[in-house]
């Protein structure tokens, strides 16, 4: 049994518990107000609040003033760390599913709603005796889904579904249609999911769209980076017992595939002749990109309900992409099955379209679709820049490692989108078309959302960030400055889960981001000012939400300034013995502790990775200065319940961005503390990522415990 930290019944519930109701409030508030940060909710908790909110959706109905033919369903139930709740319900009129009715219903802690957010509250007037028959709409919504630009030769189309629907259009009008749903392969064989809107009355297809939204990438590129595995039965599989991510190999099939095995958990050479290595990054993309959304936005994976997600690889032959199809990450091999697009990027953004799924919902066409695709891009940077890796430097380029073009050139440029000779740096009111293609394809209607993240983070202007080189002009030739990416990301994510619906248009994400950066960080924050010019800077118009009048003097965005040397001797490791507790270091909650179960190498704190008896993953980490002939030192104490002589259940690892530099194990118990220096020369005048982390399997504890940690 683990320990139990003085002082916070929180923490007993941690240690022993599997699945505590709140851990913490994602990091959020500079100004004190981290009340409002998201508060990560375990799944069966969170299950209950979706349960609970439904028995109350007649309230919710009454409270907006809508009929008693309307109803709400409730889709997701999102919780503050005040106590305050975000509730997103789909409207239904008369048992009839309202296409761009849904909304996110706000309450106050005591149950009380003070507001929603929703395209469309009023009145349902239209009709619902169809003028076409179900089969007419049906035969229409196949014929457009074949007709579809990007899906000309579509292999085996098939109806998958057809439902009577209202939908709201971008002006309000209403219509009745039938919603299809259309299955097959594209003709690169990517799995198509097309759905189609047809007027019930006229028979015209109005809106058509496919759910599968594709990325792209050409290599191996994390390197060598610890992974979580499962033993079972003399064989490591890899499946991250702790999220539940897993990795398959398709045999170059367009199968489920088999889980991936090995014998001594060493997985890969880094070379694509290794099937294994292709497998390696897309297990560490899956859990760095659920690691960002639990760590730095309090979200419990891509469900919000604790579950992982697989990742097929080597799918089908010669083929030259990377898709999200609503349950899992597909990756090809490329073209002569010679380059496996497998890159980090490509994760984060495709499973990012998860989380858009399953919070506001944004649909694949107009501005909805733009946000929606900007917003994989968006917080796949975040993942990019959470990740941290030396071989995948973070960046705002999208694509920029896989040469698509074949020039070099990266396929996306978030500080100026037209650069890629396609997409809108400004926003305009007719930037849509009527379906995901041509003018209106959410890949070049996402450019001023990305352009928005960058001028709000780094400002407009020339500036090298990172080794690149940037200039990012403004549409209202304004001057923009930065107040940092990982603040952006967070108000951008709270926009999306609190405040967006399905078919929201930018306007709405400006009132939305706007709202965010107060309740985050304050009206009078440089975060909100950023945030409020930035969407100034790419022409969305004002609305209700403002920033306060007395924003501080702006001062120049941190990340692209070079932090200075330490000087030589001193201390990198912010608190590196831990007797100031959590200061300087961000991870799980609890092994930073001065419980007695384990002694401290010296005073009374210590990092206790470890010591559960079940199967957990726990890591802290920091961001260190390295100064010249720089060498890392630390002293660790291994002692474990297990048995074993030849076989490593527990292990623990300690990374410096991303490579592992000293590993332990239940095979590599002390007789109490021993010191390890590892020579970091070679990282001068860099800031890397030092990372320590444990996992455990599902019996007899290890525990590693680590303290007074340099870098001088």
């Amino acid at each position: 049994m683990k320990r139990i930290t003085i002082g916070a019944a929180f923490a007993l519930a941690c240690a022993t518990a599997a699945t505590p109701l709140v851990v913490t409030g994602a990091q959020a508030a500079d100004h004190g107000g981290a009340e409002k940060a998201t508060a990560f909710v375990a799944a069966d908790a969170h299950a209950g609040l979706v349960k609970a909110a439904q028995a109350q959706s007649d309230a919710f109905v009454k409270a907006l003033g809508l009929s008693s033919d309307d109803a709400f369903v409730v889709k997701d139930v999102i919780t503050d760390a005040d106590g305050s709740s975000h509730v997103r319900v789909d409207r239904t009129y008369k048992k009839v599913p309202v296409v761009g009715g849904d909304l996110v219903i706000h309450r106050d802690a005591s149950g009380r709603v003070t507001g929603h957010d929703g395209t469309f509250t009023g009145a349902i007037t239209v009709d619902l005796a169809p003028s076409v028959s179900k089969a007419q709409g049906q035969a229409k919504g196949l014929a457009a889904a074949k007709a579809h630009k990007a899906r000309k030769g579509l292999d085996g189309a098939a109806v998958a579904g057809n439902d009577l629907v209202i939908y709201i259009a971008q002006d309000g009008t209403q219509r009745l249609a039938y919603q299809v749903r259309t299955t097959g392969l594209q003709k690169d064989r990517t799995p198509s999911r097309v759905r189609t809107l047809v007027d019930a009355d006229s028979g015209v297809a109005l809106r058509s769209f496919d759910e599968v939204h594709q990325g792209s990438g050409t290599g191996i590129y994390v390197g060598s980076v610890p992974l979580s595995t499962t033993y079972s039965g003399g064989t490591y599989s890899l499946r991250n017992p702790s999220t539940g991510n897993y990795t398959t190999d398709a045999n170059n099939t367009t199968s489920s595939g088999a889980t991936m095995t090995d014998a001594d958990d060493r997985w890969g050479t880094g070379s694509n002749s290794n099937r294994q290595s292709a497998g390696v990054d897309a297990q560490f993309g899956a859990d760095k990109t659920f690691d960002y959304y639990k760590t730095v936005m309090g979200r419990n994976g891509i469900w919000n309900d604790g579950r992982g997600a697989r990742s097929r690889v080597h799918y089908d032959t010669n083929y030259e992409n990377a898709f999200w199809d609503g349950t899992q990450m597909t990756y090809g091999d490329g073209a002569g099955n010679a380059h496996p697009l497998t890159e980090l990027d490509v994760a984060g953004h495709e499973m990012s379209h998860g989380v858009t799924q399953n919070t506001a919902g944004l649909v694949y066409y107009g501005d909805a679709g733009g946000l929606n695709e900007a917003t994989s891009d968006i917080l796949g940077a975040g993942v990019e820049w959470y990740a941290n890796l030396s071989t995948d430097v973070p960046d705002y380029y999208m694509g920029e490692e896989i040469d698509l073009n074949g020039n070099g050139t990266p396929l996306r440029y978030m500080d100026k989108p037209s650069k890629d000779g396609r997409s809108y740096d400004c926003w305009t009111p007719d930037m849509n078309g009527w379906d995901d293609q041509g003018a209106g394809n959410p890949h070049f209607t996402s450019g001023p959302l990305n352009h928005w993240y960058y001028l709000a983070s780094e400002g407009s202007g020339s500036k090298t960030i990172n080794g690149r080189t940037y200039s990012s002009p403004t549409c209202n030739s304004s001057t923009v400055t930065g107040a940092g990416h990982d603040k952006i990301e967070k108000i951008w994510y709270r926009t999306l889960s609190t405040k967006l619906t399905s078919s929201s248009r930018y306007t709405a994400a400006r009132e939305g981001a706007i709202q965010s950066a107060i309740e985050l960080y304050g009206a009078s924050s440089q975060a909100c000012a950023s945030v409020e010019k930035a969407f100034s800077a790419i022409s969305v118009p004002a609305g209700a939400a403002k920033c306060s009048s007395t924003s501080p003097t702006p001062t120049p965005t941190p990340t692209p300034t070079p932090t200075p040397t330490p000087t030589p001797g001193s201390n990198a490791v912010v608190n590196g013995g831990f007797e100031s507790g959590q200061t300087g270091w961000t991870g799980t909650s609890g092994p930073i502790t001065a419980n007695a179960g384990r002694a401290a190498h010296s005073g009374s704190w210590k990092l206790w990775l470890g010591g559960n008896g079940t199967t957990a993953t726990e890591y802290e980490q920091q961001s260190v200065t390295v100064p010249s002939n720089g060498k890392l030192t630390f002293w660790v104490a291994v002692d474990t319940a297990e048995t074993s002589t030849a076989t490593a259940y527990d292990k623990a690892t300690v990374t410096v961005n991303g490579t592992t530099v000293a590993s332990y194990s239940n095979l590599t118990k002390t007789s109490g503390y021993v010191q390890k220096a590892v020579d970091l020369s070679g990282y001068a005048g860099q800031t890397v990522t030092l990372k320590l982390t444990a996992t455990e399997d599902s019996s007899a504890q290890t525990s590693f415990v680590f303290d007074d940690i340099a870098v001088q």
